[in-house]
């Protein structure tokens, strides 16, 4: 790291925002659509990855090209639309937010129009410096290239940059600017895949803050 105090990057789904099931179920929606399989949460979280078609081309015994994962992004997002109510803040989300002393940013492969409101819902506005989302109509992409885009927006170097993410694509993301991750197994992810990539891991996000202070 080239500074004394680097910047923390969040991931929000699955990290701050505990919606696995949410998730899941919206999954199992798009699936079903096309007379897939469901899948169960422990399931998803051995299976899930980016790009998210390659996952659903895994579990339908099918190709997924571009215009049918365009379809089943929209049906997942309908359904993740109308459950969002239902989901709340990991249980020490804030108290980790409050115990991380330097600048702190939030990064998700959510809808940028749909991220920003959604976050000041949860009175959470006020703690980071700049919050991006996806500025495309279709998901399910890996992160790396949002993290630069959002890394220069903020004129900050990777190198000087933590993640705290859920999934192995977060630990790529970080990497791929010189920065480093720590991977928190409350997520959409197994926590043996976690545990096996290499990188930190922390059962919750007050340990994954103390561990990023650790590792910068």
């Amino acid at each position: 790291m080239t500074s004394a105090r680097p910047h923390l990057v969040w991931d929000w789904n699955g990290t701050l925002l505990n919606d696995l099931d949410l998730v899941v179920a919206s999954t199992n929606a798009a699936f079903a659509s096309v007379g897939g399989p469901s899948v169960t949460a422990d399931e998803h979280r051995v299976r899930f990855r980016r790009p998210i078609a390659d996952y659903y081309a895994e579990v339908l015994g099918q190709a997924v090209d571009d215009d049918e994962f365009g379809r089943l992004d929209r049906i997942f997002h309908d359904a993740y639309r109308n459950g969002l109510t239902t989901c709340e803040l990991a249980h020490d989300a804030t108290v980790a937010m409050a115990a991380w002393p330097g600048s702190q940013s939030l990064l998700s492969m959510w809808f940028h129009e749909e991220l920003v409101p959604t976050v000041r819902t949860y009175g959470l506005g006020g703690h980071f410096v700049r919050v991006d989302g996806l500025r495309a109509t279709v998901g399910g992409d890996r992160k790396a290239e949002s993290l630069r885009a959002h890394l220069a927006e903020l004129g900050v170097d990777g190198r000087d940059v933590v993640l705290i993410g859920d999934s192995i694509d977060d630990a790529d993301a970080a990497l791929s600017v010189g920065g480093r991750a720590v991977l928190y197994t409350g997520g959409f992810t197994d926590p043996a895949r976690l545990r096996a990539s290499g990188h930190p891991v922390a059962d919750t996000l007050t340990e994954a803050v103390t561990l990023a202070a650790a590792v910068s």
